[in-house]
């Protein structure tokens, strides 16, 4: 059976994971402290960064864009109406294009500082960066989350998906980074009812399932985090 290496505050590792369960398949899930910067896992990815996805022929791929892109290649293709990425070129690109903000811009400006202050830098030691949250780098990621958030609530009310008429890598980019922020209470819902109706949609499909059943230790998720309905 193939194996993902990812955490679970990891929004990245949260994309892939949607993508296998969207298209049916099963993988072993280890958990990866990537700071502790493990031999074996350095020989899968020398960069030690999160996913890795290992096939059933032990060959290595590393990174979300990487992966998503090889299962659109290797299977996404037979999906027909289930495809994630669409067939047209131009609708290609759009979905590509979001899904670089939400994995890469977004990662960058809201969802990496504050799944590090909050999460890994309590489970690291000081020897790997651990220690108190940073009060400065909180209130900047958090300033950050209103204008993703209008963002990403434009396209929920202009659009039945985020990327257009049907589901996409988009949706899942989007919904693997909400996810986190949810999970750490960082989102007020209630100034963003598209997107929340969005994630409603989102959180209720099957291939959800196992993302509202992550806990970290130490951190219990908000009240409403499993809630379909909140």
């Amino acid at each position: 059976m193939p194996t993902l290496y990812h955490h679970p505050m990891s929004s990245a590792s949260r994309f892939v994971r949607l993508i296998l369960t969207e298209y049916g398949f099963q993988a072993d899930l280890i958990e990866e402290q990537i700071w502790e910067k493990r031999r074996d896992f350095l020989a899968l990815n020398p960069a030690g960064t999160l996913p890795v996805y290992v096939d059933d022929s032990m060959r290595a791929l590393c990174g979300a864009m990487v992966i998503s892109e090889y299962l659109d290649e290797t299977h996404g293709v037979l999906k027909r109406d289930r495809r994630l990425l669409a067939e047209d070129p131009f609708q290609r690109a759009e979905i590509r294009r979001l899904v670089e903000w939400f994995m890469q811009k977004m990662e960058q400006d809201v969802t990496r500082p504050l799944a590090r202050e909050r999460v890994f830098k309590l489970q690291m030691t000081a020897e790997q960066g651990g220690g108190a949250p940073d009060s400065k780098v909180l209130r900047t990621a958090r300033s950050n989350i209103r204008q993703h958030m209008r963002y990403l609530s434009w396209l929920a009310g202009s659009r039945p998906w985020l990327a257009g008429d049907r589901l996409s890598y988009a949706d899942l980019a989007a919904a693997a980074s909400v996810s986190v922020l949810d999970y750490l209470g960082e989102i007020d819902w209630s100034e963003a009812p598209a997107a929340k109706d969005w994630y409603q949609r989102l959180k209720s499909r099957p291939s959800f399932r196992s993302l509202l059943v992550d806990r970290v230790r130490g951190l219990t998720p908000v009240s409403h985090y499993a809630d379909l309905d909140f």
